[in-house]
């Protein structure tokens, strides 16, 4: 079996033409085992509607292929003669030369991957991969050919009744305890031709990831049928065109978004509800007795959420945005109580939060008291993510009649050390010592800053910051739209993640909606565009888990979750003011599934949401899970179907408190 996913697929079968220059190319292998025996391969050949092998096997194998348009329908009938253990798989031959191709695997496998450093799965280990179906936001292997413009791409058809199994062992070849209707996709570039490659139940190889940089040795899973019984198994391979790697990523996202039609669930919560249940956590988490003042959002337990002295300003903490939802809710509900520590938190930022030439100190263990400025690094989407939260409070403050020129002052001087950041081509570092200098130059994390020069420009009504804001959206249709490559936003991975797309979505909606005209037209197209990449990173189907995870015992559905970047294999609630962008988007093009996917994101989102009544395996209600791990993959404990044992809460609190406040953007903006 080991040497089988590169060497044994010996036998092929050409189907019907089509208007390409190239057939349908298909490879079959089965392997057998016996337990206490390793594997032995079969490689199939096509007979009448069948798949045969030289050697007689305990099984029938039909198949059925339909083509409707540019897509063929496999269907693939197994009936078993007597027991028996099996694991087939299907490989597509492209023909096209490997050097010609990128390829998709949706939320997690980019181009090839090489933003990810070799302990990630990227070209820099293998070309030839193959992964469990539930670590993709659709389950769809493709590949695009750069110099033709031609595509192949296979969606598994999902099974009516989904169903996972325990793992009696990690790597090599295991029996699956139970029924489990996962399979596998990938691709093989072994001969230097890319090939698709498919199959049920799942194999991952060359490696398989098991957690955060971390590849172990390969699985082989086999299903079992007994005498009698019968499996029918189905995927859909397209053929098609498009003029570059972006229109083939939207376009399959289309495609898979109309195969497998994912519907809103009836949300557990109201927003009002969601909110009252999240403030929790305001009250919970508020830690006072240090010189800064914060809400404990990061690095602490789930089974007891007890804060901790670890503060980080934005990102997992987003202490300021925090501090604002309490103040902001505190006064709508008449408590009086939230309303005050949101004003300390943010008096405590204004007198000891930042450095002598403007900077917020972003990360520290406070009880070890507060870093000199010498000592700090600062990172772009930080100080980016700590000017969104205070300029919204100032504008709040402001229509309530109550000015703070001080902290006018130090948003003035924070947006203009930005302005001097800013490079030649419009990018911003995305990390940078106090005195500017660049600890990394990298402009993949640019678009985090976009957003907030606009609204610096329109809380100052200072022109510079909107011609900064343009360049940097300059640079970042040059550098990351056009080339479809959205990476390094994330501050603890500098990979192709979905925040990069949520980024580049987010700043290009900015300045759409403070231009007009045909500048205004040519930002809602770069939005489109990169809506599409954020979107695929979103599930558009269920997972199943097994008997006795928890994930599944809670009846959570994966979809309108996210996976997080090809480093982080696991789904969470990051969305913040996508949900609204996409919706706005519907209605501005006519992409009608922005609309559809947006109604999923709302309605699914605060399924693991702790209530006293329903804690979702959280110590304390209201704060939100984070690592919540729906595929074979742990941050380092637990695994599928439950969370890692430490996460931030902070950041989720904030993301779900943006997506139930749907006018916030929008009445600032305008």
């Amino acid at each position: 079996m080991r040497n089988l996913i590169k060497t044994c697929f010996l036998a092929f079968v050409m189907l019907a033409g089509t208007h390409q220059a190239y057939s349908l190319d298909l490879s079959y292998h089965i392997s057998l085992k016996q337990p206490g025996n390793p594997s032995v391969a079969y490689p199939l050949t096509r007979m009448e509607g069948r798949l045969v092998s030289k050697q007689s096997l305990p099984l029938t194998i039909k198949e059925d292929m339909e083509k409707v348009n540019d897509e063929y329908r496999l269907t693939l009938t197994l009936t078993a003669q007597a027991k028996v253990y099996f694991n087939i798989g299907v490989e597509a031959n492209t023909h096209f030369n490997t050097s010609q191709c990128e390829f998709y695997l949706p939320g997690f496998w980019y181009h090839k991957n090489l933003r990810s450093p070799a302990e990630a799965p990227s070209f820099h280990t293998s070309n030839s991969w193959n992964f469990r179906e539930d670590r993709l936001s659709a389950p769809l292997s493709g590949v695009y050919n750069t110099e033709s413009g031609r595509a192949l791409t296979v969606l598994r058809v999902l099974d009516a009744h989904p169903s996972d199994a325990l793992l009696t062992h990690q790597e090599g070849e295991v029996i699956l305890g139970g029924t489990s209707s996962l399979g596998y996709l990938g691709f093989d570039n072994a001969d230097g031709n890319a090939k698709l490659t498919f199959g049920y139940p799942f194999v991952e190889t060359p490696k398989r990831y098991i957690r955060k940089l971390t590849l172990v040795n390969p699985i082989y899973s086999f299903a079992q049928l007994d005498k009698g019984e019968q499996m029918v198994l189905q995927w859909r391979i397209l053929e098609s065109e498009a003029k570059d790697y972006g229109q083939f990523v939207a376009d399959t996202w289309c495609y898979c978004f109309d195969h497998l039609q994912p519907q809103p669930l009836n949300p557990l919560y109201t927003p009002d509800e969601v909110k009252a249940q999240l403030s929790n956590y305001f009250r919970m988490a508020y830690v006072d007795k240090y010189p800064l003042k914060y809400h404990s959002g990061i690095s602490i337990r789930c089974d007891d959420c007890k804060p901790v002295d670890h503060v980080q300003l934005g990102f997992c903490g987003r202490v300021l945005l925090n501090a604002f939802n309490a103040l902001e809710y505190g006064e709508q509900t008449g408590d009086p109580q939230l309303v005050k520590m949101g004003y300390e938190i943010f008096d405590s930022w204004l007198m000891n939060g930042l450095t002598a030439n403007g900077y917020f100190k972003e990360d520290m263990h406070i009880a070890g008291g507060i870093p000199a400025d010498n000592e700090v690094i600062h990172s772009i989407r930080e100080q980016s993510e700590a000017v969104y939260a205070v300029l919204h409070y100032l504008v709040y403050e402001r229509k309530n009649g109550r000015l703070h020129k001080e902290w006018d002052a130090k948003m003035r001087t924070l947006l203009n050390a930005m302005l001097s950041l800013q490079e030649a081509d419009g990018h911003f570092p995305r990390k940078y010592r106090d005195d500017g200098s660049h600890v990394d130059a990298s402009g993949g994390s640019t678009p985090s800053a976009t957003s907030t020069l606009v609204m610096g420009y329109k809380y100052f009504k200072d022109k510079r910051y909107l011609n900064a804001a343009k360049r940097s959206v300059d640079y970042l249709e040059e550098n990351i739209i056009s080339k479809s490559d959205y990476f390094s936003s994330t501050l603890d991975a500098n990979c192709e993640d979905k925040e990069a797309a949520i980024s580049a979505v987010t700043a290009t909606y900015y300045l759409a909606m403070v231009t007009k005209g045909k500048e205004r037209d040519h930002y809602v197209s770069l939005c489109r565009q990169a809506a599409y990449f954020a979107l695929s990173w979103y599930y558009l189907w269920d997972v199943p888990f097994a008997p006795g995870q928890m994930l599944g015992e809670l009846d959570f559905c994966s979809r309108g979750w996210s996976n997080v970047s090809v480093e982080n294999n696991h789904v969470d609630v990051f969305v913040f003011e996508l949900h609204h962008i996409v919706k706005w988007l519907a209605d501005m093009t006519g992409e009608r599934r922005f609309g559809m996917m947006a109604d999923v994101i709302h309605s699914s989102l605060c399924q693991l949401l702790p209530t006293k009544e329903r804690l979702c395996g959280i110590g304390v209600p209201g704060y939100n899970p984070e690592v919540v791990q729906h595929t074979h993959w742990d941050y380092g404990k637990n695994g599928k179907g439950f969370y890692n044992d430490i996460f931030a809460p902070g950041w989720t609190i904030a993301s779900l408190w943006e997506l139930y406040s749907p006018q916030r953007t929008v009445g600032f903006l305008n």
